[in-house]
């Protein structure tokens, strides 16, 4: 069975996932965007895992386009995915540091066996990686991944805060070049 790769409008933290991925900092101590929400919604045990990450394996932090879980709190899924997106650069091309984010929060989704995948739009934030660029790295990406492990999600899902990061998935989505 092929996994569904799907677009939602709305918000990460309310979706129901097995795992649903952040768009963290690398220090993994929450900051603002999609990373300050989930650690707001999801609360203190996430914070609190993510501590004990710090006091661990990342104590200079979790390097860029690396992904690592944690508990999901109070969110409605089973895990947090963790992933550190670039920030965007005119003058140098790190692109496969952003396509990294995925397929490293996928890896260690199917590590945890979770079955759905819910992902923000990495580095589009206040990393201001342009959107539609974004959007194609990120669908193209997930979507070699899905071909080459078909069986591994029963979906993975891309969860899109407002209409014009909607309509940047929905046209990498139609395209399949």
């Amino acid at each position: 069975m092929t996994a569904r790769l799907t677009l939602v409008q709305g918000d990460l933290t309310r979706q129901h996932a097995d795992a649903l991925v952040n768009a963290a900092n690398s220090s993994l101590l929450g900051g603002g965007g999609v990373d300050g929400a989930v650690h707001r919604h999801g609360g203190p045990d996430i914070l609190a895992a993510c501590r004990a990450l710090r006091a661990s394996r990342y104590g200079r932090g979790l390097p860029t386009g690396q992904a690592v879980a944690t508990t999901a709190g109070r969110l409605a899924a089973d895990h947090v995915i963790h992933t550190v997106g670039p920030v965007w650069s005119a003058t140098e091309d790190r692109s496969a540091l952003l396509a990294s984010c995925h397929r490293e929060s996928l890896r260690v989704a199917a590590g945890l066996g979770a079955r759905t995948v819910a992902f923000p739009a990495i580095s589009t934030g206040v990393y201001r990686w342009p959107l539609d660029d974004a959007a194609r790295i990120a669908v193209g990406t997930v979507r070699d991944a899905l071909a080459a492990a078909p069986d591994d999600f029963d979906e993975v899902r891309f969860v899109l805060f407002d209409e014009t990061a909607y309509g940047a998935f929905e046209r990498a989505l139609a395209d399949r070049g």
